[in-house]
């Protein structure tokens, strides 16, 4: 196993953690050209190839940057990660320090001296270890891209076998614009510069709140997310006559209690239990205070998946909010039958998907331009994809001349597709090279690193490693700002891809801290490892 010098990994991570690069921030704008000009200081790194890939079609202009370190022949691992981060507001009067870790971690032992909750007692006792080190974006995901770089500088120092190729992105935190702009940009990479990029390595954290053994793991898939989306559309009446017209409250509140936790679309695989959908938005479409119902309510859910594919995400959806409907107009046609003394009238509540009520809503040419517009506009003010979709999704009823009460199922947000190892030969090459380091790593220092079968939330992996976007034309199709806003070919870089990461706990929390003896002695070396078994010639040893 490759001893390299942990001081390495964990002054590339200091230094990365010190650039704040919130999302959308001009920090995040500026990084790729402060990390280029810090490679080219970098010794080891004087005769790599670095270059910036400029992200498409955006208003906010981004780039990922992109590293190459040769060495002999075509064969190229790819080390890929975020460098974005979510905001720092959090932290409140730390917020100054809060991409200072060393100035952090004083502080933060101050504060925590007295802890209020278990999380911050927890803390404590971390901080206590002289083990773990804070600071935002520090866990993720900036130690990984530090290990990522310490292991780009020692294989620049011994090529030998092979390539590696180094592109920090942008954008994980939203909407992966950067992994999709380096999916997009791979095949021109790999015919310019002579490469065959054969395995790929992401390198964001696994969150662990017990002794690491999980967050010490090598994630061999990543889980898919879509954003479902319900437009519940009423009749509005005053307050003091609500028999008169139907609430748009009372439908989305329906799908609310239906949804949360579904096990119908709890989507597991390999022996893992699937994780539960829950409600992530619910937005009435009132601006400002009245005694009229509302007319709309936008809601949102976020469905993970290990392998379900759209059209049957939806087709459940549709079960689902169908039968949550059916419930809610019996329900309600008693009550008001109680209340008046009147039979019951039963309530039907029409459902019907984004395609059908764009198909309608786009009958004319100036229904059609009014959209376009309206998307275009929208994605120009850099809204988020939901509120986007949610404008469009109105905009659209008002164009089909429809009456409420009505409820119109769709997708919200850009799908991040499920993704796993494959049985091919460069993903069974690349299980192997991770074998054999993982049992190296064990018998010279004792240390062990696990397996899991996806990685637990959303990654660009799903851009990167061997993903279908099969489903791509359908979601397409459910998402009205899907050409303005989403903006995705449907292209993946089709590469065997895992995720070997640091661990730590509380990211996106301003305890957020990274266990460092892993993430800077022990990763670095294990990352190098793999790679050089990777590339190996095949008579060879790594």
């Amino acid at each position: 196993m490759p001893d390299l010098d942990p001081d390495t990994a964990r002054q590339w991570a200091i230094w990365l953690t010190q650039q704040n690069s919130v999302t959308g921030s001009p920090g995040e704008q500026a990084l790729p050209h402060l990390l280029r000009d810090r490679l080219a200081t970098r010794p080891a790194l004087r005769d790599a190839l670095t270059w910036l890939i400029p992200t498409q079609g955006e208003a906010l202009p981004r780039a990922c940057l992109a590293s190459l370190v040769r060495g002999q022949g075509r064969r190229t691992v790819l080390l890929t990660g975020h460098f974005d981060t979510v905001s720092t507001e959090d932290y409140g009067e730390l917020a100054p320090l809060a991409t200072q870790p060393e100035a952090l971690l004083a502080a933060l032992r101050d504060k925590l001296a007295a802890p209020r909750n278990e999380s911050e007692q927890r803390a404590r006792d971390d901080f206590a270890t002289g083990d773990f080190l804070p600071g935002r974006g520090l866990l993720d995901m900036k130690g990984g891209l530090a290990a990522g770089l310490a292991a780009l500088e020692a294989f620049a120092a011994e090529p030998g076998a092979g390539n590696l190729l180094f592109v920090a992105v942008p954008d994980e935190e939203v909407n992966s614009v950067g992994a999709r702009a380096l999916a997009e940009a791979l095949p021109a990479i790999e015919s310019e510069h002579g490469l065959e990029v054969v395995a790929a390595i992401n390198l964001d954290c696994i969150g662990d709140n017990g002794d690491g053994a999980v967050g010490r793991s090598v994630a061999f898939g990543s889980v898919g997310k879509l954003l479902l989306t319900a437009l519940a559309v009423g009749r509005q009446s005053h307050a003091s006559h609500p028999f008169e017209g139907v609430n748009a409250g009372a439908l989305a509140a329906a799908l609310a209690q239906r949804l949360e936790w579904a096990p119908e679309l709890a989507d597991g695989s390999s022996g893992q239990p699937g994780i539960a959908p829950t409600l992530l938005s619910l937005k009435d479409g009132k601006e400002g205070y009245d005694v009229t119902t509302p007319a709309t309510v936008f809601a949102s859910w976020n469905v993970l998946g290990m392998g379900r594919g759209a059209p049957e995400t939806m087709a459940i959806f549709r079960a689902l909010a169908g039968q949550a409907l059916a419930e809610l107009g019996d329900s309600l046609a008693r009550r008001r039958g109680e209340v008046s003394g009147e039979p019951p009238v039963p309530l039907e509540i029409p459902l019907l998907d984004a395609a059908e009520l764009l198909a309608q809503s786009c009958a004319t040419e100036a229904a059609r331009h009014e959209l376009a517009e309206l998307g275009a506009s929208l994605a120009a003010e850099a809204l988020p994809l939901p509120e986007q979709n949610r404008r469009l999704t109105e905009a659209a009823w008002r164009l089909s001349g429809r009456a409420g009460p009505a409820v119109v199922l769709g997708f919200g947000s850009l799908p991040y597709p499920p993704v796993r190892l494959s049985g091919s030969d460069g993903a069974l090459r690349l299980r192997r090279a991770i074998d054999d380091a993982r049992a190296r790593l064990q018998a010279d220092t004792g240390e062990t690193i696990g397996e899991i079968a996806f990685f637990p939330g959303i990654s660009d992996v799903s851009f990167i490693g061997e993903a279908s976007a099969q489903d791509a034309p359908f979601i397409a199709r459910h998402t009205p700002a899907w050409t303005s806003g989403v903006r995705w070919s449907g292209a993946v870089g089709g590469v065997p891809t895992v995720n070997i990461g640091p661990w730590g706990r509380d990211y996106h929390t301003p305890l957020e801290r990274i266990h460092a003896p892993y993430a800077f002695a022990v990763l670095p070396g294990f990352l190098l490892a793999v790679c050089r078994g990777v590339l190996a010639d095949e008579g060879g040893g790594g």
